[in-house]
């Protein structure tokens, strides 16, 4: 097993329009196959961002007949590199939407798929609000899967905000965690970088994050600023305000070194919890 590799984060801007969405984001993942990105990330719900239930209702379909599936089964195919859909909405088979994230293997088969845990039901000191449970069904099961490098955990956007998870995905063996994301404009600037950087250090893992960027629709703009971090809490590559990627080269080896210099990852001490008088 080789432990060093190349990974590239896809930063878009999906609309309404879900046609020209997948389009723009498969030409940025060519161009990161381009310079040898051997893993390539998009970011969350890099397909299609609709206002509406009716809307997104109206747009999901099952995985064997939803375009933006198929058309990242092609390109995983065509250019023999592992394709991490950050999450796609796709009707699942429970019957509702679901937020999906689809790991595609160079064959174009999917290699993992998990389902986002956490929804973003919120609402934020600006006014905007969100209530992601109205469009999804929450995901049941986290999901650690290997890769030629190493194991990769999976999460979507809000999860970031829930270290049990990543540690949990790092207890199962994951040396790299996935964070797509649409991260919100309005938190994004507090929050994005401490979050992904934090749960990094956490787990001694290397955070793979692509993100949406720019205006989506109405009031809806992301936050871009997609980011590739080391165990240490290094940012390896950051990107900016606009549709782009970036590319890093990960030593798996560095996890271990993490782990051996910072054993955070050992078993939790049982301890009592009181309320002060």
């Amino acid at each position: 097993m080789t432990a060093t590799f190349k990974v590239a984060c896809v930063q878009s801007r999906a609309t309404p329009d879900h046609t020209r969405s997948v389009a723009e984001a498969i030409d940025l993942a060519t161009q990161a196959a381009q310079v040898g990105a051997q893993m390539i990330a998009l970011p969350e719900a890099f397909d299609c961002l609709v206002p509406t239930c009716e809307e997104l209702l109206d747009y999901v379909r099952p995985e064997d007949s939803h375009a933006a599936v198929l058309a990242c089964a092609a390109f995983a195919r065509s250019h023999a590199v592992w394709l991490l859909a950050g999450s796609v909405s796709v009707l699942a088979e429970h019957g509702r939407p679901a937020n999906r994230s689809l790991l595609f293997a160079p064959d174009g088969n999917v290699a993992a798929r998990y389902d986002k845990i956490h929804m973003f039901d919120v609402d934020l000191p600006n006014g905007d609000t969100f209530r992601e449970s109205d469009f999804y069904e929450a995901g049941r099961r986290a999901v650690v899967t290997p890769l030629p490098w190493g194991n990769l955990g999976l999460s979507i956007c809000y999860d970031v905000r829930f270290p049990y998870l990543h540690r949990a995905l790092a207890g199962h063996g994951a040396a790299m965690i996935a964070a797509p994301a649409a991260f919100s404009s309005m938190t994004g600037p507090l929050h994005w970088e401490p979050l992904l950087r934090a749960r990094a250090i956490e787990t001694g893992c290397f955070v793979v994050a692509p993100a949406q960027c720019g205006h989506h629709y109405g009031a809806r703009h992301s936050h871009g600023h997609s980011l590739i971090v080391d165990p240490w809490g290094c940012v390896l590559a950051e990107a900016g305000d606009e549709p782009s990627f970036i590319v890093a080269d990960l030593d798996l080896a560095e996890v271990a070194r993490f782990r051996a210099a910072i054993p955070s990852l050992a078993p939790d001490r049982a301890f009592a919890i009181e309320s002060a008088a």
